[in-house]
């Protein structure tokens, strides 16, 4: 029996797994259900009751606002290189997360993203559903909640999701709303994701190669989420209170809002900065620095204003089966700072945190000593 959030009647006759099977095999996700224009949303995207109020518990204190790092002239100015590398090493240690601008992807590159998340997720429902699954191991995913049957709540939102490298999809092998963008944005993450490893490795104290060479950017894939408008925003969410499987996360919002990150005790917005990219800290770079970043909690509210779109890019090998084993980097140990995580595959941490899903408790727990 459970408790509805709109009427507090205690329901005996609910079987949310029926409910959960029924929504799957539309094969529309939540767009679907928008489509066909509902007032009230399902019991299965129900939040508990104690979590219907979404701002912050100290709603009359100044609220902080997450840095922002301008990452031009890193590679021509070594006094410039310097001080953004102190930014980031403020910004690693404090927030977990920080957005850069002058990235060296044109805004224009951004838009056309953005154009093509929006192609495919707003297409005919008949050709979407040609891409519909649930393989994890398929180079393009496209399903609304890859934990569906393991979450407590259903999120209001459906995803797009291509693997991108190490073993790129064929063009014709990709949606064709993102067919001609999608490798070409991908190829320019890859190149920025590689900078923002150097500069991570860098704050480390370590050689600008450290983390590329031991494979933190040999994987990547990119993610396009679809978050639809919500008649009831604020008995939804749209991505609940996790943290990243990856060693970092390059995302790009749109204008819409709605990402929040857990600071200091509170939910702090991360507002949208035109041509600016999200970078966020993920538990496999939490693991292989033995806690020295720390995987920060974030969510994405439901909002009535929308779609909202976002493009998250994933840097990790996710389910590709490699024999590499990630532990923490020996150089950052030592007898008052032994390994807190025994080693893993990035396979065996994507398995178990999929399985998992996200249910607010941190999958680095499963690989503490």
């Amino acid at each position: 029996m459970v408790l509805d959030n709109t009427s507090s009647i205690i329901q005996p006759d609910y079987d949310r797994k029926a409910e959960l099977i029924a929504f799957d095999e539309t094969k529309t996700g939540v767009k679907g259900l928008v489509d066909t224009g509902i007032t009230k949303i399902p019991r299965i995207f129900l939040i508990p009751l104690d979590e219907n109020i979404k701002s912050s518990d100290q709603p009359l204190l100044p609220k902080p606002i997450p840095p922002t790092i301008d990452l031009n002239g890193i590679n021509e100015d070594p006094t410039r290189r310097k001080e953004v590398i102190e930014k980031v090493k403020d910004a690693l240690e404090s927030w977990g997360f920080f957005q850069i601008v002058n990235h060296g992807i044109p805004e224009s590159m951004l838009e056309d993203m953005k154009k093509g998340v929006i192609g495919f997720h707003e297409q005919d429902s008949d050709v979407k559903k040609e891409w519909y699954t649930r393989d994890g191991q398929c180079k393009v995913v496209y399903n609304s909640n890859f934990d569906l049957y393991a979450a407590p709540v259903t999120n209001w939102r459906d995803t797009l999701l291509c693997s991108m490298a190490p073993n790129p999809p064929q063009p014709e092998e990709l949606p064709p709303p993102c067919r001609d963008i999608w490798p070409e944005y991908s190829s320019r993450v890859l190149k920025l994701g590689g900078c923002l490893l150097e500069l991570i490795s860098e704050v480390l104290g370590l050689h600008p190669n450290h983390l590329l060479e031991m494979g933190c950017a040999e994987g990547l894939a990119v993610l396009g989420h679809y978050y639809p408008s919500c008649p009831q925003p604020e008995l939804a969410i749209g991505t609940p209170n996790h943290t990243d499987s990856s060693f970092i996360t390059v995302l790009q919002q749109d204008h819409v809002g709605g990402l929040q990150v857990f600071y200091q005790n509170r939910w702090i917005d991360v507002p949208p900065i035109p041509g600016a990219l999200v970078v966020n800290v993920g538990d496999l770079l939490q693991l292989i620095t033995n806690d020295k970043f720390v995987s920060p909690q974030h969510r994405v509210l439901a909002n009535k204003n929308g779609p909202r779109v976002s493009v998250a890019s994933f840097f990790s090998t996710n389910k590709i089966p490699t024999l590499k084993v990630f532990e923490p980097i020996q150089e950052l140990l030592s007898e008052a700072n032994p390994a807190k995580y025994r080693g893993t595959t990035v396979k065996e941490y994507a398995d178990y945190y999929s399985a998992k899903g996200l249910d607010g408790t941190s999958p680095l727990l499963h690989f503490k000593i």
